[in-house]
């Protein structure tokens, strides 16, 4: 019995009436899929289980002397105006104005900490931000990370009991990404060609090894 059920198994496969397994995204195609997006599609709306789901492994994330003073406030679209008049995206591109009109992330996570900023403090929101940028990746979303924007202003606006660092926007991007590499002596701007594809300059290993 058991020989013909792996006969029929094997029939199944080769015949094509059972599914290929799908294969899951390495690490490595995970890292270089997760890239900072100036526009999104704004007929997507971010759900407030999407946005827990990625600040849900915030938890899980090294923290420096495990202080774990970082504390997150989700922004869902009802709110996303509180934000958007506060930050600035895009600094290289100094003869655009970014995000395009219609292209604004309507959904963010506000990263804040208990504590003064200091290099513990910075060292925590980095691994944290990240962290969730590839949680967004994975279940199918964009994002960036937003250190340009007014503080103060978006602390009031959200009535925060603490300061703002980062800012992540995240949605469903809406542009054309894509890694070029470069030299040491390369300027690291990212830029765009005449078609709106936005290219970012990466060195290679070769380069950065010592």
């Amino acid at each position: 019995m058991a020989d013909n059920y792996l006969g029929k198994k094997m029939e199944d496969f080769l015949s094509g009436k059972t599914a290929t397994p799908k294969r899951t995204m390495t690490f490595a195609k995970l890292v270089a899929k997760n890239r900072s997006y100036r526009g999104y599609d704004n007929t997507f709306t971010v759900r407030a289980d999407q946005l827990r789901r990625i600040m849900s492994i915030v938890p899980a994330c090294p923290s420096a002397r495990n202080q774990q003073v970082l504390r997150l406030r989700p922004v869902l679209a009802d709110e996303a105006d509180k934000v958007l008049p506060h930050i600035r995206l895009g600094g290289a591109l100094r003869d655009m104005k970014l995000p395009l009109p219609g292209t604004e992330p309507r959904a963010f996570i506000v990263i804040c900490s208990t504590v003064a900023e200091d290099k513990y403090v910075n060292m925590d929101i980095g691994i944290v931000a990240q962290t969730m940028l590839l949680q967004a990746t994975e279940i199918g979303l964009n994002g960036i990370c937003i250190g340009a924007f007014d503080h103060a202003a978006v602390q009031q606006s959200l009535a925060l009991p603490y300061e703002p660092l980062l800012i992540l926007a995240i949605g469903k991007g809406a542009e054309h990404i894509c890694m070029v590499e470069s030299t040491e002596s390369d300027s690291r701007n990212y830029y765009r060609d005449e078609k709106g594809v936005h290219y970012v300059p990466k060195l290679s290993l070769e380069t950065i090894l010592l």
